[in-house]
């Protein structure tokens, strides 16, 4: 599942290469919705040797993500939020 994918890349350096079927699916998707950065492999290209580079998570990204962690997880990142003074 995409959000899945993306909760587990969370924490990744990117640029990522991704080399999986599943995981390019994946990049493919989130890509798609504008919740991840990334050069896509060709459509045509032979299985096995695809590589998706996954180069960000967007802002858009990173707000999804937050809006689906527990409310628990959202309140202990949210009071991790530096406000100026």
């Amino acid at each position: 599942m995409p959000m899945d994918f993306l909760a587990s890349i969370e924490e990744a350096s990117f640029p990522l290469a991704v080399r999986d079927e599943a995981d390019i699916h994946c990049a493919a998707v989130l890509h798609a919705a504008q919740l991840v950065e990334a050069m896509l492999p060709p459509a045509r290209s032979e299985p096995g040797s695809r590589v998706a580079i996954i180069l960000r998570i967007t802002p858009l990204g990173r707000a999804r993500l937050n809006s689906s962690a527990p409310a628990g997880e959202r309140r202990r990142a949210m009071s991790q939020v530096e406000t100026p003074s």
